[in-house]
């Protein structure tokens, strides 16, 4: 999957050390400010869990900030598996973008650093990641309001909905080359988990026959595959590309987005599914965790809340819209009012089915593929674990095959075991 990309650095990168990250930021005076006093006082430390990336808290007597930078390898693998340092440019520049339409709902940025792949921003605390609050049992308000909002105003507002067809080539051109993000995902997600990749890994022996039979269902893979052509050939606005219950950071008041490296112009219900399909795989693995039948309900609704306020955000913004793109311009209502209702639903009804698809997508690639979720892995019970996953694998299945055919939210329960 990697043997084609060569393990390169530009001059003057270096990969930092809770060590050495002190002394660079100490030479940025906007961010030697933040922190203030002498950096001998300065406190790093590196957190970098994920499966890519360098992480740095650095604490000063006046302040904290995150410093954020790529390895030009896939960490959770090594520098066996190379990986391009553009991906914290892409990120940078979907930070920058979301910031412009949920400037409350993704962290500060502060500096960026092409040469050093790094991104210093906004040090959130106390917040901590959405998954592990999930895999705790803890309830946050406003989550899914916030990721509903979050999906609707920066996908709404990065479509042919809002901008020119010359801005949305440009946009697209600017995001295309990120080429080795794409590819992770469309191995990961659309491919590896369907025949023996060798980096493939499940609950064993208790899934080797499901893996078998997932591998065998021509069905199964052909409606992936056509998802997967949609995600390579629709780019209808700029996505976060892994906007996962890991990539939210959250408090019982606050919720922001954070790693958008994967970022691409593609199709909407991806952003979409992805939140969805990590809702469900929590609700899922709560036979392992024990919060009881209250907590799992609690999930379930999350997830059509989130759906109902990106839905009702979507058709707010699109009734608002002063600058129309040239997709269903108003123009074309004039001699047809009806047409903007039916557009609208016909919109909304396309990302659902496209939400429902994906959310299958991922939730299959999690427990069958390489990089798999806290949620299951945390279950120490192999067997408790591997029938949570084959319930939530069964659960995916029929996302993506009868997504055209299941209409509303409550279909979706309809699907769930009791």
């Amino acid at each position: 999957m990697s043997a084609s990309v060569q393990l390169i650095t530009p001059q003057g990168y270096q990969a930092l050390s809770p060590a050495t990250v002190t002394a660079y930021l100490s030479g940025i005076k906007a961010i030697a400010a933040k922190l203030g006093g002498d950096v001998s006082g300065w406190r790093a430390r590196e957190i970098g869990d994920g499966n890519l990336n360098l992480v740095f808290i650095v604490e000063g007597s006046s302040g904290a900030v995150v410093v954020k930078q790529a390895l030009p390898y896939v960490r959770m693998v090594g520098d066996s598996w190379p990986l391009p340092l553009a991906r914290a440019h892409y990120e940078y520049y979907a930070l920058v973008e979301q910031t412009r339409h949920a400037p409350n709902l993704v962290p500060a940025l502060y500096h960026h650093d092409h040469d050093m792949a790094l991104t210093v921003m906004e040090y959130l605390a106390p917040h901590i990641i959405l998954r592990k609050g999930l895999v705790a049992g803890k309830t946050y308000p406003n989550m899914a309001r916030d990721l509903g909002l979050f999906a609707a105003r920066t996908l709404f507002f990065t479509s042919d909905l809002v901008i020119s067809p010359v801005e949305k080539r440009e946009m697209t051109a600017k995001f295309l080359t990120n080429t080795a993000m794409c590819k992770i995902s469309e191995d990961l997600i659309f491919d590896e988990p369907y025949y023996a990749a060798p980096l493939n890994r499940h609950t064993s022996p208790q899934l080797d026959d499901t893996a078998l039979e997932f591998r065998k269902d021509t069905t199964l893979k052909l409606a992936v595959q056509e998802l997967k052509n949609k995600f390579m050939n629709a780019p209808e606005a700029l996505l976060h590309g892994d906007l996962h219950t890991g990539s939210v950071m959250v408090t019982e008041s606050d919720t922001r987005v954070i790693d958008p490296e994967f970022a691409f112009c593609g199709p909407m219900g991806f952003d979409t599914g992805a939140v969805m399909a990590n809702l469900f795989m929590a609700y899922f693995a709560q036979e392992g965790h024990g919060h009881g039948a209250d907590y799992k309900n609690w999930i379930v609704q999350q997830a059509e809340i989130f759906w109902d306020v990106f839905a009702n955000e979507f058709t707010k913004l699109w009734n608002e819209r002063s600058e129309a793109g040239e997709l269903y311009n108003p123009r074309l209502f004039a001699d047809a009012p009806e047409l903007k209702d039916k557009a609208l639903q016909a919109r909304l009804d396309a990302i659902w089915q496209d939400t429902l698809g994906y959310a299958g997508c991922k939730i299959i690639r999690r427990i069958l593929g390489l990089a798999h979720v806290e949620d299951f892995e945390s279950i120490e019970n192999a067997d408790i674990r591997a029938r949570a996953e084959k319930k939530a694998l069964a659960f995916a299945r029929r996302l993506i095959l009868e997504r055209t055919a299941l209409k509303d939210f409550k279909s979706i329960k309809g699907l769930l075991p009791a």
